[in-house]
């Protein structure tokens, strides 16, 4: 007896028959009806229409052998034709717990009688990992007897991909929104592109805020010994592919390190690990500032493709985000605990870092000293030179101080005129011996400043207090210090008094 396939009519399609018979094969799917697939695959075998479908289309019988396939069915599995795939099952391309899981599905699919429909699953053709979309429905007799299965393919790797980057994507602006820390962010970000592209390597370089280098951020992947090499690297027209993308504010695709011009004096770093191609991306703020570069490197001799550079694009715009969204946050909370004029710490931070000192001091038993500074004759200043020439003065004054101080004592700006210091006394320091310091203090604040060429002349009175013979609190020991300042403007100013003696 002639199969159906045989005995199949033929009529040449209409204009729009390709669209109409991927129709009627999809619709199979729900059907199963052996002519209806047979007569419609002949079709498209009769006009070469099947081959033109990029899913893989193919039949096989209740062993699960191929009787049938398209060109996508045999370009998939590394064959010249579908003939080469007749008679063979899928043991004989694949591993042997991917074949059996094929085969176990196709199999309930046919003793079921129920379709499998749009199952996802990840296949190794030949070394190219690829997520096929499948759907497999079972083939019936005249009789209704299951003979075997018509399956459609589809590749789904690129949409897998995306919907894994939308994902990251996803991910790595919630940390954004949450307020995570920016090396959180960008080693997350460095990690999903990564998982993405095969065989590259991702890293991320801050510009170091005042300067022209280049700091290293982020980078999962590289040698550390490499990171040491490019933390601090230059900026410039010749500077490898992230200094000179930092320095043209454009994207520098170097295929071939070993050759390319701007690798001149840097070629060394990247060869010696084994790094032939560098594409760099930098990473700009909303106003054209540059933040950063952010960096792939591959060990082979090649440009980018136009997905590696989408996603370049992706990480570049994340990562300008992230970087701003945390130098924003850095400047907001600057703004709250610091005096917009001077810059140093104002009130809400001093109490805070105040109480924290004397704390300390209490558990380690040392000593604090406070003093109370008020300029003598500021009002003179404003009054004859202007208020920007004495905001100038309280600007040099505050840069003054912060160099007479260690990095262990507390300098504020109370307000006006008026500053106030938080001594933490090393060691068994004495009294005696801090006045010495405070006396010298207020010598150095008498030195005259010179602005703008003109010679202004400011002296101070100082009031000091000491814990924990004073006062054990931060509003005790600062209010008795400005009590002993005061005492020292009555005594005919430009002096320094205690709190004891006051």
């Amino acid at each position: 007896m002639e199969s159906p396939m045989s005995n199949a009519v033929h009529p040449q399609p209409a204009a729009d028959s390709l669209e109409q018979l991927c129709s009627r094969l999809l619709r199979i799917s729900t059907v199963g009806d052996i002519h209806d697939a047979l007569l419609v695959i002949n079709e498209l075998n009769a006009h070469s229409l099947i081959d033109q479908f990029p899913e893989q289309i193919y039949i096989k019988d209740r062993r699960s052998r191929f009787v049938l396939a398209n060109a996508s069915t045999a370009r998939s599995h590394n064959l010249a034709s579908a003939t080469n795939l007749l008679g063979k099952t899928d043991f004989d391309f694949f591993e042997q717990d991917a074949a059996e899981a094929l085969f176990l599905a196709e199999q309930l699919v046919m003793s079921s009688g129920g379709p499998m429909v749009d199952l996802e699953h990840l296949m190794d053709f030949g070394g190219r990992l690829r997520w096929m979309q499948s759907t497999k429905t079972p083939l019936r007799d005249p009789d209704g007897r299951i003979v075997g299965l018509i399956g459609i393919s589809r590749d789904i790797t690129e949409r897998k991909r995306q919907d894994d980057l939308r994902r990251g994507h996803a991910r790595l602006l919630d940390m954004v929104a949450r307020s995570r820390p920016l090396d959180q962010v960008l080693h997350a970000l460095v990690a999903l592109v990564e998982e993405e592209l095969d065989d590259l390597t991702a890293a991320v370089l801050l510009l170091e805020e005042g300067s022209e280098r280049l700091r290293y951020a982020a980078a999962l992947g590289l040698p550390e010994a490499y990171r040491a090499e490019i933390d601090g690297v230059d900026i410039g027209p010749r500077a490898g592919a992230c200094g000179t993308a930092a320095w043209r504010r454009e994207p520098v695709i170097c295929s071939d390190v070993l050759n390319d011009p701007l690798w001149e004096n840097v070629r060394h770093l990247p060869l010696q690990f084994g790094f032939r191609s560098c594409w760099s991306t930098p990473i700009l703020s909303a106003e054209n500032i540059v933040l950063g570069t952010f960096a792939l490197y591959s060990n082979a001799v090649r440009e980018p493709t136009q997905m590696e550079q989408e996603v370049m694009a992706m990480a570049t715009d994340i990562a300008g985000i992230a970087i701003e969204r945390t130098r924003a946050e850095v400047r907001i909370h600057h703004m709250a605990h610091h005096d917009p004029l001077t810059g140093l710490p104002n009130r809400t931070l001093f109490w805070a870092q105040f109480g924290r000192a004397i704390a300390e001091a209490r558990r380690e038993a040392r000593r604090i000293t406070v003093t109370y500074i008020d300029l003598d004759n500021f009002k003179q200043i404003n009054d004859t030179l202007g208020h920007a020439a004495g905001d100038d003065v309280l600007r040099a004054l505050a840069l003054r101080l912060s160099h007479c101080i260690r990095p262990s004592d507390l300098l504020v700006r109370l307000g006006g005129d008026e500053f106030a210091i938080v001594f933490s006394n090393p060691g068994h320091e004495q009294q005696g011996s801090m006045i010495a310091r405070l006396e010298e203090l207020r010598a150095a604040i008498s030195r005259p400043f010179v602005l703008e060429g003109e010679v202004i002349e400011v002296t101070c009175s100082m009031g000091v207090a000491f814990f924990p013979d004073d006062g054990d609190t931060p509003e005790a020991l600062l209010a008795k210090a400005d009590n002993a300042m005061y005492v020292a403007k009555g005594g005919g100013r430009d002096r320094l008094k205690v709190w004891q003696q006051a």
